[in-house]
Formats: structure tokens, C-alpha cells, sequence
């Protein structure tokens, strides 16, 4: 009889206190590392097993003790660890994403750099994506694969997990179908522009309460509907009103999960009502979405009632009042009657895909090598950091950020060239020659 081969090996590696027991437990599924706020509370070896989309493997916290000499910190938790290491398929090394790096965060990424074996760098901590801008820095440390991370929140650990286990064997049945894409959809709009009669229209059912009184929907409700092969999970965020303006605790409640919910969606859905036309909470409410670097639809709805009968025009008054929203396709529907409502599904797919795309590095040297520049900036390297929202980080001999103008010239040739329809495209820049914080638009 053949012998079983060993699951694939993912070793979590870090210094105290940077999360590794909660990436653990966020991956394994089930709390078996004790987590608490004291560092170093991890102290030996722990083991479990994993399924990511029918990849299995073995995952083990090496946790970590902490010397009375700060500097003994990497090679103690190597010292320890180094049999794990050795036969690790991935090593993920957690770092703080709040934290500054330290000489320690250095010497161990190196001596982990130098042990041979695939090293993937969570930084921890970023659930948001202003936070992102933390970790441009941490390319210093020479670990090409980075993925910014929050193992409380549960962000971007899919995208993480990608890679990690691309190699790994799936372990499916012959005639078992592949894992359906989904998609995770945010419907968000001032109240009473029809959310919540477009999310009954999507799903083809009453579910959600409907009123024509102003802010009716007070919780979230969320709808999985199958098209095509995909898996839509719609969530109706409630109104969002200004926060100024929320009196009631209630109302206040609906504008945190409102953001929560953007925070968690893959594709926001802005409803608007064209009966009453563009108004500033409409761009108020747009830019939780865009500051969140989410991919966005402009859903144009009530257009069976309106008395503005050219779409054209209307559009262009949305493109002078949303000006950072230049992505986002325009849908023009009735979620009352239905008209125009499918065609959402077929959209939502499109900047899905786009928000969710790399571009390698060779292509993106070469695609910037072919523009016009200013002769004084050298970019001397472009990369794609992250995804969703994609992100770039340029290299260049200039110690200032790049000049605004410039920075929309980049992102309206990636456009061009690489498509992104329908997502926010981020750019940072990195000095090649100082240490400098990076700028995001």
C-alpha cells in the first residue's frame, strides 16, 4: 500500500505581539492559539489543519519567546523553529502594518530570505484602505510577494491564501465542480431612492421591508443569488444619512454598517434617484465607497418617471457632480418594474474582474517605458502591489511625491492601456534614493 503523502507545510513566523495567533485562527477556522493583548503569549508550536477551496495543508504558529535582549528576537524564534522552517512549502511572515520596522523586522526577514523557501510578507493590521498606504515601506524589506492583511477583520486573507497554496494539490472528486466565483455586493444611496426595491427586484422576492417612507430599512439584509455561474451576495446597507444629520441612534447605527458593510463588499452599487436628480449627499455617500478603494456602479434608478428623457445629458451632469467617480459605468434602471435591473449582474461581474486584476511586472515596466515623462523623473521601477483596488508602487529618483497631474496622466494610460473599468486605481511612490512615505489618491 502506497503511503500517504504529508500534507503541504505553511509556517506563520513573526515577532511578538504582531497577530500571528489571530491569522491562525482566521485561516484554520477554529480558536486553538490563545490570543491576547500581553506579547509573546504564544510560547510553543501550534499545529493545525487547514482546507482553502479544497487545498489542504498543515499550518503551524510558531509563536515565541521573547529574550531579555531585543536583538535576540529573529534568531531565538528561527532557533526554535528551524525544523518547521526547513521543510516549510510557505513561510508567511506577520508584521505590524502599524508598527515602524524595526532592525529586528530586518534580520529576521533576511535570515528567513536566506533559509530557500517561498516567504510570503502579511502585514497585519490594514483594514482599510487609507491604511494601505502603511505598507509601501515594508517592500524594504526585499519579499516580493506582500499582501496587506487584517486577521481580526478577516481582509485580505483570500488574495493571501491565493498565492500561498497556488502549487498546493486540490483535493476534489473527479466530477466535482469547481468553487463558483462570488461576489459580495454593497447596494448603498441616500434613503427612500429604492435600495431595497432593487434588492426585492435582484432576488426576485419580497424579502426586504419596503415603505415609501423615508429610511425604512434600519438592518442589513443579505440575498446570495446565483447568474451564471456566479454567486452574488447582495447586502441592503439601510439609508445613510450625513452624520451630522443623524439624530437617532438608530439612524446612526445604519451609517456605521453602512461603511462596515463597504468596507466588507467587493462592488458597491450607488443608487440614486433620477426623479429627484444628483444631490450633494449623493456624492457625500459615493465617497465612503471611493475612499475605501472599492469597485463602483452608478445605478441610475426611478428612470421611468423622470422627466429628464436624454440619458446622455444626464450623464454628463453625473460626471461633473461625481468628477473622482470617472470609473464607474452608469446604469439607467426601474428596480419598480424591472427594466434595465439584469443588466446590473453582467456589470457587477465586469469591475469584480477588473478590481481583481494583476498586471505582471514586466508589462508594467515596459508599458512605462514607452510613456512621455517629465526627463527629471527617472521611475526607475512600477509595480502592482495589491488588488482590489489595484494598486501601483513607483519607484522614482525624486525625493517629493509625484505631481498630481502627473500621477492622473499615469492612471488614465494604465486605464487605457489595461482596462480597470470601474475601479479606483491607486498609485504610491517610493524615492529610490531616500526613505519616503508613500502618497495615495
Amino acid at each position: 500500500m502506497a503511503e500517504h503523502s504529508p500534507l503541504p507545510l505553511v509556517v506563520i513566523a513573526g515577532r511578538p505581539n504582531v497577530g500571528k495567533s489571530t491569522l491562525f485562527n482566521s485561516i484554520v477556522g477554529q480558536r486553538r492559539s490563545i490570543v491576547g493583548d500581553e506579547p509573546g503569549i504564544t510560547r510553543d508550536r501550534i499545529h493545525g489543519q487547514a482546507d482553502y477551496r479544497g487545498r489542504r495543508f498543515e499550518l503551524v504558529d510558531t509563536g515565541g519567546i521573547i529574550p531579555d535582549d531585543a536583538d535576540l528576537i529573529p534568531s531565538e524564534i528561527l532557533k526554535q523553529a528551524r525544523f518547521v522552517f526547513d521543510r516549510a512549502d510557505n513561510i508567511i511572515l506577520v508584521m505590524d502594518g502599524r508598527a515602524e520596522i524595526t532592525a529586528a523586522d530586518r534580520e529576521l526577514a533576511q535570515m528567513l530570505r536566506e533559509l530557500g523557501r517561498p516567504v510570503t510578507l502579511a502585514v497585519n493590521k490594514i483594514d482599510s484602505a487609507i491604511r494601505e498606504s502603511l505598507t509601501s515601506d515594508f517592500y524594504a524589506l526585499g519579499i516580493a510577494d506582500l499582501y496587506p492583511v487584517s486577521a481580526e477583520h478577516k481582509l485580505g486573507i483570500d488574495d493571501m491564501l491565493d498565492h500561498v497554496t497556488a502549487t498546493f494539490p486540490r483535493e476534489a472528486e473527479e466530477d466535482e465542480k469547481p468553487a463558483k466565483t462570488r461576489i459580495k455586493v454593497a447596494i448603498i444611496g441616500r434613503p427612500n431612492v429604492g435600495k431595497s426595491t432593487l434588492l426585492n427586484t435582484l432576488v426576485g422576492a419580497e424579502r426586504a421591508i419596503v415603505s415609501p417612507v423615508a429610511g425604512t430599512t434600519r438592518d442589513s439584509v443579505d440575498e446570495v443569488v446565483e447568474h451564471d455561474d456566479i454567486e452574488y451576495v447582495f447586502v441592503d446597507t439601510a439609508g445613510i444619512r450625513r452624520k451630522g444629520k443623524t439624530h437617532l441612534m438608530a439612524e446612526k447605527l445604519s451609517v456605521v454598517m453602512a461603511r462596515r458593510n463597504i468596507r466588507m463588499a467587493n462592488v458597491v452599487v450607488l443608487v440614486v434617484d433620477s426623479s429627484e436628480g444628483i444631490v450633494a449627499s449623493d456624492a457625500t455617500v459615493a465617497g465612503y465607497a471611493h475612499e475605501e478603494g472599492r469597485a463602483l456602479i452608478i445605478a441610475v434608478n426611478k428612470w421611468d418617471i423622470t422627466a429628464e428623457k436624454s440619458q446622455k445629458a444626464f450623464i454628463e451632469k453625473a460626471r461633473d457632480e461625481f468628477k473622482f467617480l470617472d470609473y464607474a459605468p452608469i446604469l439607467f434602471l426601474s428596480a419598480k418594474t424591472g427594466s434595465g435591473v439584469k443588466r446590473l449582474f453582467g456589470t457587477i461581474r465586469q469591475v469584480f474582474e477588473a478590481a481583481s486584476k494583476r498586471v505582471t511586472t514586466g508589462e508594467l515596466n515596459r508599458f512605462v517605458d514607452a510613456l512621455e515623462t517629465d526627463p527629471e523623473l527617472k521611475i526607475r521601477f512600477i509595480t502592482q502591489a495589491s488588488v482590489r483596488p489595484p494598486t501601483f508602487v513607483l519607484f522614482t529618483s525624486r525625493p517629493k511625491r509625484i505631481h498630481f497631474s502627473f500621477e492622473r496622466y499615469l492612471i488614465n494610460q494604465i486605464r487605457k492601456q489595461f482596462g480597470f473599468a470601474g475601479t479606483p486605481i491607486v498609485i504610491r511612490t517610493r524615492a529610490t534614493d531616500k526613505r519616503e512615505k508613500a502618497g495615495k489618491h
